[in-house]
């Protein structure tokens, strides 16, 4: 199941790549593409993300709809 999430829209308008984003958020490249395609990750990972992109941990249904 997919899971809806605004990942590149935000990181692009941050006008990140995603190895950048990858690397302030301590996860792989590839982690960041397969999430912005909706695969399935960790909460932890998603924290990550959030923290990175800049947001409060509160603002976490700006990234991720779960």
């Amino acid at each position: 199941m997919k899971e809806k999430n605004n990942l590149r829209k935000l990181r692009e308008a941050k006008l990140m790549s995603k190895a950048e984003l990858a690397r302030l958020a301590g996860v792989s490249a590839v982690t960041i593409d397969r999430i912005e395609r909706g695969e399935h990750c960790r909460v932890e990972t998603k924290r990550k993300i959030i923290l990175a992109l800049g947001y409060a941990l509160t603002d976490k249904d700006k990234v991720f709809q779960d």
